[in-house]
């Protein structure tokens, strides 16, 4: 059975930049991803990511703009320590060659970006992602760390005292089954938004590392806080960067008018996600949208400004959508893109559960609370990578292997088998993902109503008894993406219940989550965290609270959000 001290799965910006700590503490760090690490979700981030470098621009300011930003349920402690270690972070990824761009003198740009108080947006046109994934992949050829490549992770496993004994992965090139043992396990496998009918993520992003830690044992933490991006291309709802907006696009309706002036009118098209999303959902319910769309205008800033600094926004537009953004406004709509919750971690990453660590998407810290400021995402992955995979070398130094039994590996073996033999009785998986998907769209998307999270609720037993008939066309060993696809449902159908139970629960609105029948935040009962755990005995999800951590500075007392 291989080991090592530490296994990261996920091979995203958090997980890489994890690793890299790992390695310089001179532990065993191996990765283990069901995709090749430059697939990795990170590399859709286009706009930036924030970090105040500019000597007028400040470290608090940021962390203010983050609690704002976050509706007041952020972690305090977390924030300030990811807004402070900010900067040199930036640097750092500059000096390991990161093609930021330039202004006049050669110093990192930086543009506005929604919620924020000054221009702090580091970026590289737009595709930021991109080349921090492939900045970080190089460092991580560099110091030859073993990756486990296009492997899926099936179980987390612990052994009699709940401690952390390994993993069980799932080798989609071959088909075989086989055991990883470690000290520590860090998830870092990004968001779930394949939850939803209509989102800006791609096809692998099922919150595995979610929905593993939840069955293990670990909390999840704010579940119901799904942010909604504003700038979904109409029709695919693939990402439109708000650094559309910030190098100065307008949003229009169909009547041809800037109607953010209406529901922020000091930030405009730069307010928060949930002000800016919220708007335009009204604007489409109100009549004032063409075909569940409104509009993104680019015209103005001319083609060489598009060209420069949006040249993968106008390809996209003009791909699928058949608009060329310098002569005509784009068609765009809010679509599913981030979740705030996650594993629930403190400040440095570990989960309640001995032995498991979070970063990234995956993990609740909480930094982005209620909802996430554009450019703090990238932030996230590359801050608490570093932070959470030094802690992880500092833990896993004190640690022993734990003793992982063999009929871990037998159980996943013989999951997979039923699923490849069961008879064939109607269901297949991507139908029944449809159904979920499409009932998560009407029932929790960006306004929610007691109706309608009763009626979600209410499907979950039929989800989870059409999921044990669904029926695989494929039965082969090798790259059976059909039995990959149906593991992944699983893990989406506990991920949406997560979220649709702490929906109906949290009554007041805050932040992403917006509820018709309770429209106001309500601090005295519901400024604090939902947990959500899974109850084996009953075979559903159960929810607690936990109190949000703060730090007592009066700047950061709770305030009616106006942008």
């Amino acid at each position: 059975m291989q080991s090592h001290d530490l296994i990261i799965v996920g091979a995203g910006l958090a997980g890489m930049r994890a690793a890299l700590e790992g390695v310089k503490a001179g532990i065993d760090v191996a990765i283990v991803t069901k995709i090749h690490p430059l697939r990795s979700h990170s590399c859709a981030a286009q706009g930036g990511i924030n970090a105040a470098i500019n000597p007028q621009d400040s470290r608090d300011s940021h962390a203010f703009d983050t609690v704002k930003g976050a509706d007041y349920i952020g972690d305090e402690d977390a924030i300030e320590l990811m807004c402070h270690e900010a900067p040199e972070a930036i640097l750092e990824m500059d000096r390991m060659g990161t093609p930021f761009s330039r202004i006049e003198g050669g110093l990192i740009a930086q543009r506005a970006f929604g919620g924020a108080s000054f221009n702090r947006t580091c970026y590289a046109a737009d595709r930021t992602g991109q080349v921090l994934l492939h900045t970080l992949w190089e460092q991580l050829v560099k110091a030859q760390v073993k990756v486990y490549e296009e492997c899926s992770v099936m179980r987390l496993v612990t052994d009699r005292e709940q401690a952390i004994a390994g993993v069980v992965a799932y080798d989609i090139k071959t088909g075989a089954v086989f055991a990883l043992r470690a000290k520590a396990v860090l998830m870092a496998t990004g968001g779930y938004g394949r939850v939803f009918l209509s989102n800006t993520n791609a096809t692998t992003n099922t919150g595995d590392g979610m929905a593993l830690a939840l069955r293990a044992g670990a909390p999840l933490a704010d579940m119901e806080f799904v942010q909604f991006h504003p700038t979904g291309l109409r029709t695919s709802g693939v990402l439109v960067t708000e650094g559309a907006r910030g190098e100065g696009g307008y949003l229009i309706n169909a009547l041809g008018e800037r109607f953010m002036s209406r529901y922020a009118p000091n930030k405009l098209e730069l307010a928060s996600r949930d002000v800016v999303s919220r708007a335009e959902q009204t604007e489409i319910i109100e009549g004032r949208g063409i075909n569940g769309a409104v509009f993104l205008d680019l015209r103005h800033l001319g083609a060489d400004k598009i060209l420069e600094r949006l040249p993968q926004i106008r390809q996209l537009s003009l791909d699928l959508e058949g608009v060329d953004a310098i002569h005509a406004p784009i068609p765009i709509r809010p679509t599913a893109h981030y979740s705030m919750g996650g594993i629930r971690t403190d400040k440095y990453g570990a989960s309640p559960l001995h032995g498991l660590f979070a970063a990234g998407e995956a993990a609740c810290v909480s930094v982005h609370g209620a909802n996430r400021l554009g450019g703090n995402s990238l932030l996230d992955t590359i801050v608490f990578g570093r932070i959470t995979g030094s802690h992880c070398a500092r833990f896993v130094k004190g640690e022993k292997l734990r003793d992982f039994a063999a009929s871990e590996v037998a159980a996943v073996k013989g999951n997979l088998d039923t699923l490849k033999s069961r008879p064939d009785q109607g269901v297949r998986p991507i139908a029944l993902h449809h159904r979920m998907a499409a009932a998560m769209n009407l029932h929790c998307g960006v306004f929610r109503t007691v109706e309608g999270m009763r009626e979600g609720v209410s499907e979950l037993p039929g989800l989870r008894e059409d999921y044990q008939k669904i029926h695989l066309d494929d039965h082969a060993d090798d790259f059976n993406i059909d039995l990959l696809r149906a593991v992944e449902l699983g893990h989406l159908i506990d991920l949406a219940e997560c979220i649709v139970r702490g929906a109906l629960a949290r009554e007041e609105s805050r932040g992403a989550h917006s509820r018709i029948d309770f429209p106001e935040r309500d601090d005295a009962v519901w400024r604090k965290h939902t947990l959500s755990h899974w109850d084996g005995a009953k075979g559903e999800v159960i929810l607690s609270h936990e109190p949000v951590r703060t730090l007592g500075r009066a700047e950061y007392a709770p305030k009616v959000r106006t942008y």
